[in-house]
């Protein structure tokens, strides 16, 4: 399998994400725009509503690695940006529905906002796709 979940003997293995995922092999590497809760014609989805914001982003971000030629089983790596640090407990499952308990290697920031005042929450990722 070219995608490996690893963590390093004094590095604290977490039971919510993966600290690390070595990839090796021939592919495409897929680098997404951080991605926020619109809808395909600009519209904020779930205004005030951070569970609906978190689906319609990670919709938004399995859309774009689909159109890259991959699906979610190809994320690597994943940077949440919050605008308050209490969403991270909703967001631990909605994020489940999407990967699964562990992988992709994750990173979560909190900042005090976003390109747009509506915006809770924004999510880049980084897939790479093996060669079809």
């Amino acid at each position: 399998m070219p995608k490996q979940r690893y963590c390093a003997k004094t590095t604290f293995d977490s039971p919510s994400y993966s600290q690390g995922v070595k990839v090796s092999g021939s592919g495409t590497t897929l680098y997404i725009s951080g991605q926020i809760a619109q809808d395909a014609k600009g519209r904020v989805v779930g205004r005030g509503d951070f569970p609906a914001q978190a689906r319609q982003t990670l919709k938004n971000l399995k859309a774009m690695v689909e159109a890259g030629g991959g699906t979610l089983a190809d994320v690597v790596k994943l940077t949440f940006f919050l605008t308050d640090v209490r969403y991270r407990q909703d967001l631990v499952p909605i994020r489940e529905e999407f990967f699964g308990p562990k992988l992709p290697a994750s990173t979560l920031i909190t900042t005090p906002a976003l390109a747009h005042p509506d915006y809770l929450i924004e999510i880049e990722a980084i897939a790479f796709v093996e060669g079809r």
